[in-house]
């Protein structure tokens, strides 16, 4: 079948990988522009465009895949069907309804529709996720679906771990969907939540007002990708990239930090989390003993404030 392909992040390139190992390989990839990264803001290819130059597949990364230009290539190409997987921009009329699109989205559909699929499940604490294979509509992530993929989310699932069972599902799934054919359904009205892009305030860990439960799953929700944080006592943030729970060690203030023989203690509301493995400003993640050896605390702690 003649696939075009849309994605940009470091998941859907991996999908876009199992789908050009497939009868279906895309007549064209199309990704988002080049962007700067980096302390050097250098220009960095989204991933999706370099899977697409490794498996030597044709690519185009315009600035608005709305526009004529990015539409007359669509359409040069043929496509029977355009599969999408994490393109991250908005596709609208009339392309919208020029071509079938399924959609890979890393969630149990209707649950968690959305930007950040994958981090608010583990913040929530679920228990299970999965991929949906679903037709792009005009509403988010609300059209009908032909596939579902479930995974069990595992105590110590990171976003990292996660995302990788999940994506090797999306990929299977998805070309399941180009073979099979299923039938569509749409999704209930019960159970739709939605996941929000992750902000500023989601990455800090404020543990006057958060339990230290919710707190181990926002680290873990958001390694290796972007990383929670930590207010220090002179304002300035700290990574925070491993943590877990100290059920055993006595709290102090909600949403202090305590340095206790070596280990970096945040005081939660209620719960103590210990801090493992972080991050200064500017510098290397390390385990939390090496950096207080070279920041000491001051005895008492410190405020977290959002």
């Amino acid at each position: 079948m003649r696939t075009v392909f849309l994605g940009t992040s470091a998941f859907a390139a991996n999908v876009l990988r199992r789908l050009a190992a497939s009868e279906h390989r895309p007549q064209l990839v199309i990704t988002r522009p080049d962007r700067p990264a980096g302390r050097g803001r250098r220009l960095v290819a989204p991933p999706v465009a370099v899977a697409a130059t490794e498996l030597g597949l044709p690519l185009d990364q315009p600035a608005n895949v709305n526009a004529p230009p990015a539409r007359e290539r669509i359409a040069a190409a043929e496509p029977e069907v355009v599969c999408v997987c994490a393109f991250g921009a908005l596709i609208k009329e009339p392309l919208l309804s020029d071509y079938e699109m399924l959609n890979v989205h890393p969630s149990l559909l209707p649950r968690w529709r959305g930007a950040a699929p994958i981090e608010r499940a583990i913040m929530a604490g679920d228990t299970e996720t999965g991929v949906a294979i679903m037709r792009v509509t005009a509403g988010l992530d609300s059209g009908p679906v032909c596939l579902l993929g479930r995974d069990p989310i595992a105590p110590d699932d990171t976003f990292g771990t996660l995302s990788a069972r999940l994506q090797v599902i999306g990929g299977d799934l998805l070309v399941r969907a180009l073979d099979e054919r299923p039938p569509f359904v749409e999704q209930p009205q019960d159970g739709v939540t939605y996941a929000e892009k992750i902000s500023a305030a989601d990455r800090r860990l404020d543990g006057s007002t958060t339990g230290a439960a919710e707190l181990e799953r926002v680290v873990r929700a958001l390694t290796p990708q972007v990383g929670a944080q930590v207010t220090l006592p002179d304002d300035s943030l700290l990574g925070v990239w491993r943590a877990a729970l100290a059920p055993d060690e006595p709290p102090g203030p909600p949403g202090s930090l305590q340095p206790a023989d070596g280990r970096l203690l945040l005081s939660a509301s209620p719960g103590v989390l210990e801090l493992l493995e972080v991050q200064p400003a500017g510098g290397r993640a390390m385990a939390a003993g090496d950096y207080l050896r070279g920041h000491p605390l001051p005895s008492g702690g410190a405020g977290a404030r959002p």
